[in-house]
């Protein structure tokens, strides 16, 4: 992630009136909001699920420990797998690593996820969305097998 656009703005510096950056919501006269890294993760990782063709978040090792999660009774899913957030006092920043459905277009689906993820980000925090990174890092194609994996029934001799 690229850390050169990302607003971590101290309480020293330029204010919107000082001709720095626009207002925030989360800062004011009143007192400072912070929101948690793992708060904008989540939103992030959600608003990305919501596009259709994205499959999946999260590289191979994020998906095994997931498919392995899934399998205790109890254990819930991580939304926040597969993103990576930086959060600053006005601004955030994303990475998402996905796996596209076979045969979406990726381009549009990238374009869909980025707008996705911003409008859900700005809408439910007030931060600024300064970038959405997206990382392909494959592609689903189902499996014949896992179609297969219905119950069958014995024979009748």
């Amino acid at each position: 992630m690229t850390n050169t656009s990302t607003d971590t703005t101290k309480a020293g510096d330029k204010t919107a009136a000082e001709g720095g950056n626009r207002p925030s919501a989360l800062v004011t006269d009143q007192g400072t909001t912070t929101i948690a890294d793992t708060v904008v993760q989540k939103i992030a990782g959600l608003a990305a699920r919501e596009v259709r063709g994205v499959h999946e978040l999260g590289g191979g090792t994020a998906r095994a420990i997931s498919a392995l999660r899934d399998r205790i009774p109890g254990a819930s899913a991580s939304t926040g797998q597969g993103v990576a957030v930086e959060v600053g006092e006005k601004q955030a920043a994303v990475d998402l690593d996905i796996v596209v459905e076979y045969g979406v277009a990726i381009a549009e689906l990238a374009r869909a996820v980025r707008r996705n993820v911003i409008t859900a980000i700005e809408q439910m925090t007030g931060l600024e969305v300064v970038e959405v990174n997206i990382n392909v890092n494959d592609v689903y194609i189902e499996d014949d097998s896992e179609q297969e994996q219905q119950p069958t029934r014995d024979r009748v001799q």
